[in-house]
Formats: structure tokens, sequence, C-alpha cells
């Protein structure tokens, strides 16, 4: 059996990551681990382990002291903090990882250095400026007109990120966030964006799908609007953004190994423009696919093994489009179809219609 360690196993993320290997043919015995001892409670994992945060003196040791006691065969980390560790410290860890070269973590959780490596390539991207002074943000709005879209260039779950219709909401928002040479300024996109979720190994793909983000759960708890917490989302298969998100992971990485879910952002022509790539990990709601019959983290961990992945019908976009994944707080998450959804719409339609005769 095979025995693997999820850290952040508290986590929304990490639970997708647990519920899609309970979902593969096969029994693997899983550990968890979290820095949190409350978000330890609701691991879903065979055991649970409180553990430092990643870069405490002591993180390592205590990681390679439960991979001896757990008999643990790969470590798989669901957040980004943990992900960079690892890949730092990898001739360290005393298991097998599954991630790219240490040069591409770095390049993809660096927000701002991803855009150049991207506009060098001649890929389709938001003109993007890193703030290192009051002057850089002049600079930008004089380039990019009345409208910015702020965020720190790492981080997740929009970290940082506000849009801005003005230069002193700009400013007082740089200094609250202490963001100066640490926040970038872009011109603003349209608000629908996607993720293309793949899967490569020895720099080839071995699976890939997208998916529509239809809106951000709690979105009003945010000054963004942005939360990180996709509330709904729907299954896409769209060959050009294959095709240019194929490119982002490529443009980093000429020899993708490892898991890279690239977010993309729609600009006014309707062209997805590759803004960031979560590297080494899922993308939180990858359960979806795997209800789809699609197991990422089951192919992904037989690729670990230096196994065969499942078959899919294809490589790329393997599930049905059209299929809708809706989550929240305290709920299961459903799935749907887009037709059940413009159904109700329908008849609620038809009811006005109703009343008004």
């Amino acid at each position: 059996m095979k025995r693997v360690l999820v850290t952040g196993a508290g986590g929304s993320p990490a639970t997708n990551f647990v519920r899609s290997l309970r979902a593969a043919p096969e029994p693997v015995h899983l550990a968890g681990t979290d820095a949190d001892p409350y978000l330890l409670l609701r691991a879903e994992t065979d055991s649970r382990h409180l553990v430092p945060p990643a870069g405490d003196p002591d993180y390592l040791d205590v990681l390679n002291a439960l991979i001896e006691r757990e008999g643990i065969g790969l470590v798989h980390a669901q957040n980004d903090a943990e992900v960079a560790f690892l890949s730092e410290h990898r001739d360290r860890v005393a298991a097998r990882l599954f991630l790219p070269a240490r040069a591409t973590v770095r390049a993809c959780q660096d927000k701002f250095r991803s855009f150049e490596v991207w506009r060098a390539a001649g890929l389709p991207v938001p003109g993007t400026v890193l703030l290192r002074s009051i002057d850089d943000l002049q600079a930008a709005f004089e380039r990019f007109g009345g409208a910015l879209w702020l965020r720190a260039t790492s981080g997740a779950g929009g970290k940082g990120a506000l849009a801005v219709q003005d230069y002193e909401t700009a400013r007082s928002w740089l200094e609250f966030q202490k963001g100066w040479g640490s926040f970038t300024a872009a011109e603003l996109l349209e608000p629908d964006s996607i993720t293309w979720m793949s899967v490569w190994h020895d720099g080839r793909l071995v699976v890939a799908q997208g998916r529509r983000r239809l809106y951000w759960e709690l979105s009003r708890v945010s000054p963004s609007g942005v939360t990180g917490v996709t509330g709904a989302g729907v299954t896409i298969a769209d060959p050009a953004l294959d095709e240019i998100a194929r490119a982002a992971v490529l443009a980093i990485d000429p020899e993708p190994h490892g898991l890279f879910g690239v977010d993309l952002t729609y600009d006014r022509d309707g062209v997805p423009n590759p803004t960031e790539i979560n590297v080494g990990r899922f993308f939180t709601t990858h359960q979806f696919f795997t209800a789809l019959g699609v197991n990422l983290p089951w192919a992904y961990l037989k690729l670990a093994y230096g196994e065969p992945p499942p078959p899919f019908p294809r490589p790329l976009n393997p599930a049905p489009s059209g299929m809708v994944w809706v989550r929240g707080v305290d709920f299961e998450p459903v799935l749907a179809t887009t037709a059940e959804v413009d159904g109700h719409l329908a008849a609620l339609e038809e009811l006005r219609r109703t009343l008004q005769r």
C-alpha cells in the first residue's frame, strides 16, 4: 500500500486531495500534518500530526521523524509555503517528492517574475509594473489609465488584491499593506477567469483540464471581490485556452515535471491572459474533476511512484464540458449541469411572464 503524507491537511485544498485518493481504485494510507491545531482536527487523513510552520528551525526534523514513524513514501504539500520550503530543501526530505525544478518553483511563486517571462515569450499578458515607489504608481496610472489592479507578487487567495480607480486609494492601500517593492500594478482585465490544471512528467503533458470560475465564494467580504475561494466552476474545453496555458508553462520550464495550475483572466478581446501558475500543488476544488471520473491526484500519485498513470479518454480536457461544481462553507459540494441551472432561470422567467398577464 502506498503511504502518503499530506501537509496542510486541515485545509480545503488538502481535503479535496484526500477525498480524491479515497476514490482511487487502490487503497492509500494517508498521514496528515498541519501547523494549526484547530485546522488539524478537520483533516480527513488516517492519522493527524501537529507540526511547526514551514521555515521553523524544527520543521524538517519533525517532518522527517513523522516520515520514518509512518513509513511514508511520498510527501505532498497543498499550500505554497510548504511547496516552497520542500522544494528548496528537497535533498533533505526523507521521502520522495514530485515537484518541478527549484528554479521553476521560485519563478512560479513570484508573479512579477512570471509576467516578465511570459512577456518575453510573446504571450498575451496584462501590462504590469513593479511598484517600488510613488513615482512607479504615478507612472502606472499614466500608462494604464484610470483603473489599476494591485496585488502582491507572492501568496495565494487574492493576497492584497484590489481594483483601484484613483491615485489616493491606491497609495493608501499600498501603505496599509506595506506593499512597496512587493506589489504590482496591472491594467484591469475583465472579471472572467479560468484555471487550467495540468500534470506533467519529464517534459510530457500527461493530462490537463480547463475550468471556468463562475463566481467567488464570500466575495462580499473582500475589498477586491476576490477571495481565492471558488463558489462555482464549470468545465470547459477551449483549444485557444489549451494553447496559451501550455505555452505559459513551457515558457517558465521547457521540461515541466509535476503540477502546474495556470490561472488566466480574459482581456477585452476575449483572449485569456496568464496571470500566475500555482505550482507543485492542485487548485483547491480539484475534487470536482474526480467526481467526473478524472482523478488527477491518482494520476499524480502513480507518476510519483514511477508507475503509468490511469488511462484518460484524452489528455486535453477529458472531463465532459458544461458540468458545474457548486460549493460553500458547511455545504457538501453539488455536481450539476449548466442545463439544470438554465432550467431554473427559464422557470423564473416563465413565472414572471405569468404574473404580468
